[in-house]
């Protein structure tokens, strides 16, 4: 929607962005309590509307919580598959009472469609009285949808069967239902992660969402996120954390990014997806979406095709490396192979990632948004956008930092480790012979022969003859 100045291809976030992680994997409520506790104070970094009780937007990301949800669906009279065999989405449903019934309704023929067996619905118990008037006027109903594929799929396979799930739903219930307006919008769909997320104020998702404040909810990651909204409006379905992303700054070449990437979504093709999948998660980018949904969306993407999310982010994110001559030839060669298959989306980009099994974080090349790193002697990697988001004792401190401009770090739970920026790249960089493929398969315009006569079809007779039908007539 343009209004005014207004215009939406401009928006862009400035954003305060955190997480804590028990890099062993331990899950505890501490994770999740010590999370928004830093999401709280990071307060100054999100924006209010003229009513001071609507915010910009905040949320928090963490791992499904199995435990408690087999616990609270029991209650409701239907039970849960094994941990990682179902998948659950929190969906945000309009608030119009008619239009509810139906997206909820072609919402289960679709599950139905695709493969898979709904389980049940879940009202996600809220305090309505929290949101300011601004956004209480446009909450939408939030739910969580419990769903299991009928080929009793889990990992990777069912991550891709649910984004194709979530990309159609969402793609048809907001064009074919009257009034919808967008309105529908799934905050997760995983078997890994779940979202809690609104257009709220950094105090007000702990108290807003009831299920934040029950000691039986744990995690071993959670991921937050502060938004100020510029050049935009505030809206719930923008509120971050994002699928995969935390993203502080904005992404400044986003219109050709979005161009480039509608230009091949026709060309895609993938071993872990049908033609007739691929068509349906189309559109992969949308204008009307903020530079950093746009932004998880191609993580998302290129992440469920097969990469791992280093990977990805090097891909998207890279750093400096077209004149750097000390840069080690493998990762210069990595660099320049992907370089022909996808832009950088370019910064300033603060940006935390994770899939529910790994949390890392980047800085873009330009490095002009803060990223602090904290590891303690209780095994937890603390990262934010400024120091003293939350309060560490410093006798548990063993090490301190800044991501730099380019660099990478990484906590991978299954390892139970921390690895900083070229040990992530170097095992990334080295998965495949990049530096052969180039030598082998890249060919540079100077080394394509010029051809040695221009063929035209027409004579000097033809030109002549036609010359009246050539040459527009000057009007005297």
């Amino acid at each position: 929607m343009n209004q005014g100045l207004y215009r939406s291809e401009f928006e862009h976030d400035a954003c305060g962005i955190g997480s804590v992680v028990n890099v062993k994997g331990l899950k505890s409520h501490e994770t999740i309590s010590d999370a928004l506790l830093m999401l709280s104070n990071m307060e100054h970094r999100g924006g209010r509307g003229s009513d001071p009780k609507t915010g910009d937007g905040a949320g928090i990301l963490i791992q499904l919580p199995h435990t408690f949800l087999k616990e609270v669906t029991q209650r409701l009279g239907f039970g849960l598959p094994e941990e990682g065999f179902y998948g659950v989405g929190m969906v945000f449903f309009p608030n119009n009472k008619q239009l509810y019934k139906k997206c909820k309704s072609n919402l289960n023929k679709i599950i139905n469609e695709l493969g898979f067996k709904l389980i049940g619905y879940r009202a996600v118990p809220t305090d309505d009285t929290v949101p300011g008037s601004g956004a209480l006027e446009v909450m939408p109903n939030i739910e969580q949808v419990f769903v299991q594929h009928k080929d009793n799929l889990s990992g990777l396979d069912l991550e891709r069967k649910l984004f194709v799930l979530r990309n159609y739903a969402t793609s048809i219930l907001n064009s074919t239902i009257p009034g919808v307006n967008s309105a529908f919008y799934f905050a997760s769909f995983s078997s890994q992660t779940l979202i809690y997320k609104g257009q709220l104020r950094t105090d007000q998702v702990l108290t807003f969402y009831k299920d934040l404040q029950n000691n039986k909810l744990k995690s071993a990651i959670a991921l937050v996120h502060s938004r100020f909204s510029t050049n935009t409006f505030p809206n719930w379905r923008l509120a971050q954390p994002f699928r995969f992303l935390s993203h502080n700054g904005e992404i400044n070449t986003i219109r050709g990014n979005l161009n480039k990437m509608r230009s091949k979504e026709t060309l895609m093709k993938s071993i872990h997806f049908t033609d007739e999948e691929l068509e349906m998660l189309l559109p992969i980018t949308n204008s009307k979406n903020s530079d950093s949904a746009n932004l998880d969306s191609m993580v998302e993407l290129l992440a469920l095709s097969g990469r791992s999310l280093p990977h990805v982010l090097m891909m998207l994110v890279p750093e400096a490396w077209q004149d750097n001559k000390t840069m080690d030839k493998k990762k210069k060669a990595f660099y320049k192979f992907h370089a022909s298959l996808v832009e950088p989306w370019d910064g300033p980009a603060a940006l935390l990632f994770t899939d529910g099994k790994s949390l890392g974080a980047t800085l873009d090349r330009n490095g002009l948004r803060p990223l602090r790193y904290f590891i303690t002697s209780d095994d937890r990697l603390i990262l934010s956008s400024e120091a003293g988001a939350l309060p560490i004792r410093e006798s548990t401190i063993i090490e301190k930092g800044r991501i730099s401009p380019g660099r990478m770090l990484l906590a991978d739970l299954s390892k139970g480790k921390i690895s900083f920026d070229e040990e992530v790249k170097d095992e990334v960089v080295n998965r495949k012979p990049y530096d052969s493929w180039i030598k082998k398969e890249r060919l540079k315009l100077r080394m394509i022969p010029a051809p040695t006569e221009l063929s035209f079809p027409y004579s000097t007779d033809d030109i002549k003859k036609n010359k009246p039908f050539l040459v527009t007539a000057k009007k005297t």
